[in-house]
């Protein structure tokens, strides 16, 4: 089948477990599989050499990691002439109001904005509260935005809100596209949000 770089960036560990459940998905589907975290990313790596590309990021702050940004305005021109996929997880997708919610769908635009890339497909999967992991200030800090946003702030235990059916579908639709690309197949109506 396919080659397909996955490239991602996380913060506390929740991209890197979605990306994992991403990665399994288009395995299963047949796939070659490039994984590269943008904390280790090799000296001659480029998106020409594979046939499809997804990106994968967290968000903090209202902000993606800038590795995340200079590897896609880096491979602008191959994320262009290829099939490709952009998720990120954040905790406002897990949040009460649709308001809070729809932040991270204006991240993504802004992403977009910022860095000229128009991926095929992109999806908003909400994150996780680690407070196990957070010293004291991030702790506090975090419950108050759990609270503001009707979340969860029992510090005494971590949170996972990722909907896995959500992530399996949008692996399974990045792979139909890859296949339908190779098929020399139309991909479709063009930039759409998966959820």
């Amino acid at each position: 089948m396919a080659s397909v770089l996955v490239f991602y960036a996380t913060g506390e560990g929740q991209t890197a477990t979605v990306t994992d459940r991403v990665v399994d998905v288009l395995e299963t589907r047949g796939h070659e599989v490039t994984v590269v975290d943008a904390e280790r990313v090799p000296a001659d790596l480029s998106a020409e050499a594979f046939d499809a590309v997804l990106v994968g990021s967290s968000i903090h702050m209202g902000k993606h990691p800038k590795r995340v940004h200079e590897f896609v305005r880096a491979e602008r021109n191959a994320l262009r002439t290829r099939p490709s996929a952009f998720f990120q997880v954040c905790l406002s997708a897990a949040a009460a109001t649709r308001d809070r919610r729809t932040e991270g769908d204006r991240y993504v635009e802004e992403f977009v904005a910022a860095t000229g890339w128009r991926p095929d497909r992109t999806a908003v999967f909400a994150g996780a509260l680690r407070y196990s992991q957070y010293g004291f200030l991030e702790r506090a800090m975090m419950k108050r935005i759990a609270a503001e946003m009707g979340g969860d702030t029992d510090t005494s235990r971590d949170y996972e809100y990722t909907d896995w059916d959500a992530v399996e579908r949008f692996a399974a639709e990045f792979a139909d596209l890859v296949e339908a690309e190779l098929d020399g197949e139309p991909a479709g109506e063009g930039p759409r949000m998966i959820v």
